[in-house]
């Protein structure tokens, strides 16, 4: 692995990461996957280790440091390399904060943000029946009404949806200006009118919640929209812009792992009397796997480190770290199973488990096919420009 000169206290982030995974996650990551338990316990246990805020500033009792995406992306990583499915509480709480620390104005921030550092689960709803890559053909609608704001419509495919205590919610709050018309909220678990509806059951992430929201009536004061009316859309952008290279940490953490579990498995097996990774063959396979790898990773630093800086547009870069990453993490968990031959298909070894993980981050946050479209704009304005 290169040296990506991590910091002292980004250092220390990754170690301790590291550690709570193979302590906390992996004994019990087989179960929560088989039963599609929250890994609440572990969640705490994130909190507990200072990790949950490690992408909030300081003043609203995080540890960011000036690198908050970067931040993200290193913890993602190291708990997705033992669980995809138990990260993703973390991750995804992560994307629940970003609304309000993009669009939230002081007091927004001072009354979420606090909580969510302390660990507050939080979660981003944009995603329904009839919008998923098209967010504009969304139903949800937020009425004006006196001195707050109505809610009906209904979000599916939720990430930490029942779980989590605060989500950042797209609504439409003018449908006839289409992507200008849309706008944030947040709404807190518990809120009249605001309830939950089936959770999926899924082919991998098993371990985390994905939930119907549903909003009937539900009633929120003016003070809860992020940003200003019809600044929605922009928000969620920006938001992409910022978690795509999380999404892309989930995936190298998954791909990492899964090769880690296959040069271990190359390392022990024996076929004709000695080790199979003394194969050519399989050497080969395993040598790209980990050049595949190496190379999510320093796109995806690469990236988080641009935004961190400052970058104004960054949307290329992000869907770029986000594409190739969860790209990656589906051949190399496919090679890894490969690598184990017949035993790789069967739940008794933990493989498996890693290609389920990885497919998901090639869907959500935008399909891999949307984030090609997205450089492939990106490109087109370069190239106008020129």
């Amino acid at each position: 692995m290169l040296d990506y000169f991590l910091s002292e206290e980004q250092s220390l982030m990754v170690a301790t990461a590291r550690e709570l995974a193979e302590r906390k996650i992996l004994p019990v990551r087989a179960r929560y996957d088989e039963e599609e338990r929250f890994p609440h316990e572990i969640f705490r246990a994130i909190a507990e280790a200072d990790l949950a805020g490690v992408y909030i500033p300081e003043e609203y009792g995080g540890s960011a440091g000036g690198s908050p995406i970067m931040n993200m992306c290193l913890v993602t990583e190291e708990l997705s390399k033992i669980c995809g499915g138990i990260a993703l509480s973390f991750a995804s709480s992560a994307l629940g904060a970003l609304p309000i620390l993009i669009a939230g104005d002081e007091e927004q921030k001072r009354r979420w943000l606090p909580r969510m550092a302390a660990g507050a689960l939080g979660a981003f709803a944009i995603t329904e029946a009839d919008a998923g890559s098209d967010p504009v053909a969304m139903r949800t609608l937020a009425v004006r009404d006196g001195d707050g704001y109505v809610l009906n419509g209904t979000k599916m495919f939720i990430t930490n949806g029942g779980e989590a205590e605060i989500y950042s919610v797209l609504a439409m709050t003018d449908r006839e200006k289409g992507a200008r018309g849309a706008s944030c909220f947040v709404v807190e678990k518990g809120a009249p009118g605001f309830g939950f509806g089936r959770k999926e059951s899924k082919m991998g992430i098993r371990a985390s919640a994905t939930r119907e929201l549903i909003f009937q009536d539900c009633r929120l004061p003016a003070a809860n929209r992020l940003g200003r009316e019809g600044s929605g859309f922009m928000t969620a952008m920006k938001t992409f812009d910022s978690s795509r290279p999380g999404v892309g940490s989930q995936a190298l953490g998954i791909a990492a792992g899964a090769l880690a579990l296959a040069i271990g498995y190359a390392r022990e097996r024996k076929q004709f009397g000695r080790p199979i990774i003394s194969n050519q063959g399989l050497q080969w396979m395993l040598a790209d796997m980990a050049t595949q790898v190496e190379a999510a990773r320093a796109l995806i630093y690469a990236t988080a480190r641009w935004i961190d800086a400052g970058a104004k547009r960054p949307t290329m870069a992000s869907a770029m770290s986000k594409c190739f990453a969860s790209d990656v993490a589906m051949r190399v968990t496919i090679d890894a199973i490969q690598v184990f031959g017949g035993v790789g298909y069967s739940k008794e070894y933990p493989i498996e488990k890693y290609a389920r993980d990885a497919k998901i981050t090639q869907i959500y946050e935008g399909t891999n096919q949307i984030q090609r479209d997205e450089i492939a704009l990106a490109l087109i304005r370069e190239a106008a420009r020129k």
